[in-house]
């Protein structure tokens, strides 16, 4: 690869030469900084990992991450929605097809089977991807579903979605989605990245985030973990009493639950760290019987 100055030159030719040019209805920005895909590929697979660990990576574009990650693990799946980009991919990483290091697959990345892709034994298992910044809360739910399968995921996504990642309980960035993505992960904001390592340039800041899933998860996403979580975020300026009113309509029973819970109803919903969502939603699932679906699924 050449240093980032010479990149987008690159990239245009490349794209010119097959007759395409970046699809923004697919959020298509190629990143062309080399030392932060390298960085990228050094979060994906460590040195402890080194030629051992099976990586899937969601839209793998013209392959610069791809190139990248095969050097680094023992297997990759790149996994690429647009079929006019597939004949380039291939043809660029022909010689790690054939040697059975890449496995290419057109599919869309929000119903790709992560969970068959990775199984193949016991190695590092790892999700990563450049994001599409108008699905990025679509993927990490991917990633919530199959953390029991993943030893990481390593994204780029909108800065301030990151902010909205690492935030503790009481800052204004913590939210809904930080309370669902910490009830799986350790969540570290790698580095920050300037709009001028894509191309072309997406006019906003983004930032790598490495999501390590936690042994056992912090929270079990009942449908009572989602309805309080989510009741108590839509109504940011209400008191949890007032928030949760609709999920535990009984008074008398919200005051019981919150106490064993240790959870003040006169708080608001964003001073509440996972553990205490989960201890309310454990206890009301007890009082009222779990809901039809334990596992998480797509909101």
């Amino acid at each position: 690869m050449k240093d980032v100055d010479s990149r987008p030159a690159q990239v245009r030719k490349l794209l010119r030469a097959s007759g395409l040019s970046p699809k923004k209805s697919f959020g298509q920005n190629f990143l062309i900084s080399e030392s932060i895909l390298n960085a990228i590929a050094t979060a994906c697979v460590p040195r402890a990992d080194l030629k051992d660990a099976h990586v899937v990576e969601l839209g793998a574009g013209l392959g610069a991450l791809t190139a990248a990650l095969v050097e680094r693990s023992g297997h990759v799946t790149a996994v690429e929605r647009d079929r006019d980009l597939i004949p380039v991919l291939t043809r660029l990483m022909e010689g790690d097809v054939t040697a059975g290091r890449l496995t290419i697959a057109e599919a869309d990345a929000q119903s790709f089977d992560v969970e068959r892709a990775l199984s193949r034994g016991d190695v590092p298992r790892v999700l990563c991807g450049n994001l599409p910044y108008q699905i990025t809360g679509k993927l990490l739910r991917l990633a919530i579903l199959h953390a029991a399968h993943l030893d990481r995921a390593v994204f780029m996504v909108q800065a301030e979605v990151a902010e909205r990642l690492v935030a503790s309980p009481g800052e204004k960035e913590y939210g809904a989605l930080t309370v669902f993505v910490r009830a799986s992960f350790d969540v570290e904001l790698r580095m920050r990245v300037s709009p001028g390592a894509f191309y072309p340039n997406p006019g906003v800041s983004s930032a790598v985030v490495v999501l390590v899933p936690t042994r056992p998860a912090r929270a079990i996403e009942t449908e009572n973990f989602r309805a309080l979580v989510k009741g108590a975020f839509s109504m940011r300026r209400k008191t949890l009493r007032n928030a949760w009113r609709s999920c535990v309509p009984e008074a008398s029973l919200l005051e019981r639950l919150a106490r064993e819970a240790n959870v003040s109803l006169d708080a608001r919903g964003e001073t509440l760290d996972v553990e205490a969502f989960a201890r309310m939603a454990r206890l009301l699932d007890l009082a009222t019987g779990p809901a039809d679906d334990p596992e998480p699924r797509a909101r």
